[in-house]
């Protein structure tokens, strides 16, 4: 048989409401504030309410620490997770000690009491001179996170973080100096003594402010290890020797091994020396292309490999590139194959950086332009500019054969040096050709159609074309329509269809 619940008693209720009441105006008092009975009341179901909910919410925390009596460390969280500034000043090892205090009665109701119990904390009496001869206990401040460079481009910058750098008293003039902590400096690098071009060793004639700036300095050095790793990746890639299994080893080296920032510099600096040295003599050497085509790899293995950051170190490979690239003396047997190389080391190097420096291209672009079309030049420096013009893209291409006139230039010199070099000649065509392919394939022999003059719209277009590319070439490609239209860019339909084929 069911049972009803009690019924709580009125009574107990009211009295209970009075109780919250009575101690939310006593605190209010305490503050010399004066609130009604009825604000009184609210404020006490509201206070009880909270309560209600940071018990709640400190219970959870004691059943997940599997305990069954709840701590201050409880409420605590409690607070915290509930937004509300925590307590300070209760733990469970100091606990608050609270006094009851004696109801007062009022004896115009029969002895009845007035408010109900009300407990406080009890004060603790503090002696001044006890607490100023005690030792002051100073708080830790709190975890807290800061972000430092610990090294930038292999080199530690000055901030109170990183400790300071470790004097160097030695000579620096010696080729190899060993230092307390195994690492040396590199001997065939750039010296590491100076910087923004003044040396360390000079500083003893020097004003005595420039020797505490120059003290402040950090000197970059090289441990043993990328010593001898650049000692033999050298040694293994110039001078070219027949070890072609070692030199591959040494450029799959290059391209993917981590660890090399360090080193960049000096690599970087050895292929600009040996560019240099290549090219500075009038007439160039069967092995002046090995090295030549050696460093190029080389160039090419630094860009292909990811972890290195080359970014600072572009205007220092533009120069061995380009100057590879439009230089008029080559040797025959390599002078094809080295512009191709340095093409397609500058097409990789546009395409991973030219979105971070939106000016390369064009700049680019402009000094490969100049060296095409500017009476004067060379035979092997206009082939340079026309592979680089590759390189950098097809709107490249055509700017500079078809809108620029490069390709009518081409023509003129090739038509008018009939008793010329041939070799050159037909090398310096091939590269315009190849060029002409960029901006679209041509069309299968079986199936190209040559322009039909008698039309006026193929009659159109053999004229544009000779005002473009010249009689010359002009000839070439007026044998298949298709290509021509392309070349002039009045064929979207074929552009869009071998857009989405490729």
């Amino acid at each position: 048989m069911a049972t009803k619940p009690p019924k709580a008693r009125t009574g107990q209720l009211h009295h209970t409401g009075v109780y919250k009441a009575d101690s939310i105006k006593d605190l209010a008092e305490m503050l010399n504030i004066n609130i009604s009975d009825a604000i009184a009341t609210a404020l006490a179901s509201d206070v009880e309410y909270r309560i209600h909910q940071v018990v709640e919410e400190a219970a959870k925390f004691m059943r997940h620490g599997r305990r069954t009596t709840m701590s201050t460390s409880d409420i605590e969280q409690a607070l915290r997770v509930l937004n509300i500034e925590p307590l300070y000043g209760h733990t469970t090892h100091n606990p608050p000690t609270f006094r009851r205090a004696a109801p007062a009665y009022n004896a115009a109701s029969s002895g009845s009491a007035i408010s109900g119990a009300v407990y406080f904390v009890e004060d603790e009496e503090i002696d001044f001179d006890r607490v100023l001869r005690e030792e002051k206990i100073i708080m830790p401040k709190g975890v807290s996170w800061t972000a430092h460079w610990l090294a930038v481009e292999g080199v530690q910058p000055l901030t109170p973080e990183n400790p300071p750098p470790v004097p160097r008293d030695v000579d620096v003039s010696s080729p190899e100096t060993s230092k307390p902590n195994g690492v040396v400096a590199a001997p065939s690098a750039p010296p590491l003594t100076m910087i923004n071009g003044t040396g360390i060793a000079n500083n003893i004639k020097k004003p005595q402010q420039q020797q505490q700036t120059q003290q402040h300095l950090v000197k970059q050095v090289l441990s043993r290890e990328l010593q001898l790793y650049y000692t033999r990746l050298t040694s293994s890639l110039l001078p070219p020797s027949s070890d072609f299994a070692k030199r591959t080893a040494a450029l799959a080296s290059l391209r993917s091994d981590a660890g090399l920032q360090a080193l960049l510099p000096y690599l970087i600096r050895w292929v600009g020396e040996g560019v240099v040295g290549a090219l500075k003599e009038g007439g160039q050497t069967e092995s002046d292309g090995k090295v030549l085509e050696v460093l190029m790899e080389v160039i090419g293995s630094i860009l292909e490999n990811n972890t290195l950051f080359v970014e600072p170190y572009l205007h220092q490979l533009l120069p061995p590139l380009l100057s590879t690239l439009l230089h008029s003396s080559l040797p025959r047997s390599h002078s094809t194959q080295l512009r191709t190389i340095s093409s397609q080391t500058l097409s990789g190097l546009l395409t991973k950086h030219s979105t971070t420096y939106p000016s390369l291209s064009p700049r680019i672009m402009k000094t490969l332009l100049l060296a095409l079309i500017s009476p004067g030049k060379s035979k092997g420096t206009r082939e340079g500019a026309i592979r680089g013009l590759i390189g950098v893209g097809k709107e490249a291409v055509r700017k500079g054969l078809v809108e620029s006139g490069g390709a009518k230039v081409v023509g003129s010199e090739v038509q008018g040096h009939e008793m010329g070099d041939w070799v050159e000649d037909e090398a310096l065509t091939k590269s315009i050709m190849d060029a002409l392919r960029v901006l679209r394939p041509p069309s299968d022999s079986e199936m190209s159609e040559a322009l039909n003059l008698s039309n006026d719209a193929d009659l159109h277009i053999s004229t544009r074309l000779r005002d473009v590319l010249g009689e010359y070439f002009a000839q070439k490609v007026e044998g298949d329509a298709a290509w021509a239209r392309a070349i002039l860019g009045e064929n979207n339909n074929d552009n869009l269809v071998m857009g989405h084929g490729s």
